[in-house]
């Protein structure tokens, strides 16, 4: 059983789907502290032929909450502004109508908690690309929570019946393969390859959020760019 955990970030890069589409069970981490200026609330989409950076306006954030503590902003003027700049970014995109209702819907859903919105796109892409991977919320697990950092890692992949622990290759230096080992756990890293794909008539630039992805290429397109990685 092959368990991946990776906090909920904002329609984020391949590299997130490919670990989420490679494992067995995949955890989102929602109740761990909030990272200011990370990828939480924010990401990078084209405009213009540049990479530009959006932003998910939220509401009084801070390190010393947990992700599922904190509310986007009520304003709907700044959830409106920024779907119209996802919107001029993308509208003449091949799948631009396919696509921009999960993002709009993702901007407008009901819960105004930030993990509820990010669960909701995930689970709206995951369906879109399909992706089968089971998804739960480390907020849900009936786990022990004084525990911290890789411990808890572990802990979560023992209570899930979890054999082998999949990372994404920038978590390398966070955690120890022969702790892992002690406890009969395989630990790897999912290394996205280099993926390309046709952005209207620009230069190609990478790493950009799912949107851009999806906004480009089908759905079967993007099945074969899951499985584009290897497991180090």
């Amino acid at each position: 059983m092959k368990i991946g955990i990776m906090q909920p970030y904002f329609f984020p890069y391949m590299g997130y789907w490919q670990l989420i589409n490679a494992v067995d069970k995949y955890v989102i981490y929602d109740d761990v502290n909030y990272i200011i200026r990370g990828w939480i609330n924010r990401n990078n989409i084209l405009l213009n032929g540049k990479k530009h950076l959006i932003t998910l306006p939220l509401e009084g954030a801070s390190s010393s909450l947990l992700i599922n503590e904190i509310k986007v902003t009520p304003i709907q003027k700044d959830k409106e502004k920024l779907l119209k700049t996802i919107e001029l970014s993308y509208k003449k995109a091949p799948y631009f109508n396919d696509v921009f209702p999960i993002v709009k819907n993702t901007l407008f859903y009901e819960n105004e908690l930030v993990s509820e919105k990010l669960v909701y796109s995930i689970k709206s892409i995951k369906k879109y690309i399909n992706i089968n991977t089971e998804i739960l919320l480390s907020s849900q697990l009936n786990k022990d929570n004084s525990l911290s950092a890789e411990a808890k890692i572990i802990h979560i992949c023992e209570l899930l019946n979890g054999d082998k622990y999949y990372n994404a290759i920038g978590g390398q230096d966070l955690y120890d393969k022969a702790n892992f080992e002690k406890r009969n756990l395989k630990l790897s890293f999912v290394k996205m390859n280099n993926i390309s794909y046709k952005q209207f008539n620009n230069n190609f630039i990478p790493n950009l959020s799912i949107i851009d992805v999806l906004m480009f290429n089908s759905p079967s397109s993007i099945k074969d760019m899951l499985n584009d990685y290897e497991v180090i």
